[in-house]
């Protein structure tokens, strides 16, 4: 449910844009990402011109793109919730545990949260599959609906459960919880869930018995922290058609125990695998005053201030006082502290005496869709700018064996221009997108997939000789791009340049290809080449901040 305006238990000191900010974050998320300006007018009850300031300052921020009459969230809005999950360090330090098991048992598995009487999924790692599950980071779903619940309401307090019983009496089928949830199907034929939480204490694990869905199973345990307490389930899903819930617990659990000693092992050593976030960028306050100069009544300055609030935190970072707040983002005590008092009364962060941290239902600002982004969705705003500042047509591909692949692409306007489908496949070796990607492996993959291809001349230009590609490859990994004339196909010049993940790996190339009459080599490297490289850094930087805590598919 949306965040709306504010109402007479809303704190006086609450600031107003960034209350309506967030609500047309969280309807944007909850509507899949993209809306137009007049569903945004609808959903949020704001005037079109307090829509409008928003939507300009949000995408200023780079956290969604106006694009025509529709308004889409961007990756860099996923910076919110990657600081909720860069603070409680879970994904990091138990997400490379989760993968190693669903990779030995070939079943989804999961890490989720307790937020309030429902859970909030931090880690997916699924199985592909014609029946895959189609969770998403962030997504919220009811306690009583999913095995983690039961695990959570197993240490419930009163309360908590009075709470618990409050909701269920005013939303009986948990509407204000995943948008696309199937009513219950199983979850009145079993025992109560009260009896089910008091049965998930005794054993130490519990099974969702297609309670979600039909056909979805899940078996989960606690993980707990070097103090005792619970701080995340790890949940086993499958399909009814692999397990039936009993055979879940008899063929996964003690494998599952296993996992979750070494989860909680992990947990009492975090230094030893945990990687320190860098700290926050002070002077923010600088760039929002600076913003707000240029754009004027534009852009709602206390809006985006409120928001960086939420970037103060991150690993190492999970409590912060009201001064470090302060330091962290260059914001003066008086304007942090109405952002937190707003930030708390909107429930993304808690106060615990003198210091505050986020909770985990920050992920409901963006990331549930963006957390299903794919590299080609991130590249493809980037080669859009590209073509209008250079008028040709601009790619992004993979490598696929020893080829590569188109997976994104946007074409100039031009009478005589580049006409390559998305799905294209062509050989690695003679395309500029393909020396870069090969030039980015290490020394014996490449030389073993050189081995074994066939170096076909496409052109009376294309370079043959073993020996003679190598040296290519060699000074494309040296000066960090390829320019092939005419050794695809005659008349075709093409330069690339590699996109990198967060460990340097070249994951993609994206470049630009013209008709040769267009520019010569020099005009290449001299007009083309810089313009190339900054796309190339604007998708790396969003695809950095995807992918942090996520899997970015690459095709």
């Amino acid at each position: 449910m949306a965040v709306t305006t504010p109402t007479h238990d809303t704190p006086a000191e609450a600031v107003g844009p960034l209350m309506r900010g967030i609500s047309v974050l969280r309807d944007m998320s909850e509507a899949g990402g993209v809306m137009t300006m007049s569903e945004l007018v609808r959903s949020t009850g704001l005037a079109r011109s307090t829509v409008d300031r928003i939507a300009a300052t949000l995408a200023r921020m780079g956290y969604l793109r106006l694009d025509g009459h529709r308004v889409v969230l961007a990756p860099r809005l996923m910076e919110l919730g990657n600081a909720y999950l860069a603070a409680i360090r879970l994904p990091g330090l138990l997400g490379p545990l989760a993968e190693k098991l669903a990779d030995e048992l070939d079943e989804s598995v999961s890490l989720a949260v307790p937020d309030r009487d429902g859970i909030r999924f931090v880690h997916q790692t699924t199985r592909r599959r014609a029946m895959s599950l189609t969770f998403r980071i962030g997504d919220l779903l009811p306690a009583e609906r999913t095995a983690q619940g039961t695990v959570f309401a197993a240490y419930w307090s009163e309360e908590e459960w009075a709470h618990w019983h409050a909701r269920r009496a005013a939303d009986p089928h948990g509407h204000a919880f995943l948008p696309a949830l199937p009513p219950p199907h199983a979850a009145e034929d079993g025992p109560a869930f009260e009896e089910r939480a008091a049965d998930a204490r005794a054993q130490g694990w519990a099974v969702d018995d297609q309670l979600i869905e039909p056909g979805l199973n899940a078996l989960a345990l606690p993980v707990r922290a070097p103090g005792g307490e619970v701080v995340c389930a790890v949940s086993l899903v499958s399909h009814t058609s692999r397990h039936s819930a009993e055979s879940l617990r008899e063929s996964l659990l003690p494998r599952a125990r296993d996992a979750v000693a070494a989860m909680e092992e992990r947990l009492s050593h975090p230094a030893d695998e945990e990687r320190a976030d860098e700290p926050p960028a002070g002077g923010l306050a600088d760039w929002t005053n600076a913003s707000k100069q240029e754009l004027g009544a534009e852009f709602v300055e206390s809006l985006a201030r409120g928001l960086t609030v939420i970037t103060a935190f991150g690993d190492g970072r999970a409590e912060l006082t009201l001064a470090a707040v302060a330091e962290a983002t260059g914001l003066a005590r008086a304007t942090a502290r109405r952002a937190l008092i707003t930030l708390e009364h909107l429930g993304y962060v808690e106060a615990r005496e003198r210091t505050f941290r986020l909770t985990p239902s920050v992920l409901a600002l963006g990331c549930p869709p963006l957390s299903r982004t794919t590299l080609s969705e991130i590249a493809s705003p980037h080669l859009a700018t590209l073509v209008q500042q250079v008028h040709d047509s601009a790619s992004l591909a993979v490598l696929d064996g020893d080829a590569i692949q188109y997976t994104a692409r946007v074409a100039t306007g031009r009478i005589m221009s580049v006409n390559i489908q998305i799905g294209t496949r062509f050989p690695a070796y003679a395309a500029s997108m393909g020396r870069v990607l090969l030039a980015g492996l290490p020394p014996q993959e490449r030389a073993a997939r050189l081995e074994r291809t066939e170096l076909r001349a496409l052109t009376p230009r294309t370079v043959t000789g073993l020996p003679e590609l190598e040296a290519v490859l060699e000074r494309v990994a040296h000066e960090g791009y390829a320019l092939v004339d005419e050794e695809l196909e005659e008349g075709l010049r093409s330069l690339a340049v590699p996109v990198r993940d967060l460990d340097g790996k070249s994951v993609a190339a994206v470049n630009v290809a013209m008709h040769s009459s267009r520019r010569t080599v020099q005009q290449c490297l001299a007009e083309v080449l810089p313009e190339l490289r900054a796309t190339a850094a604007g998708i790396e930087a969003d695809l950095h901040i995807a992918g942090r805590f996520t899997r970015i598919p690459t095709a």
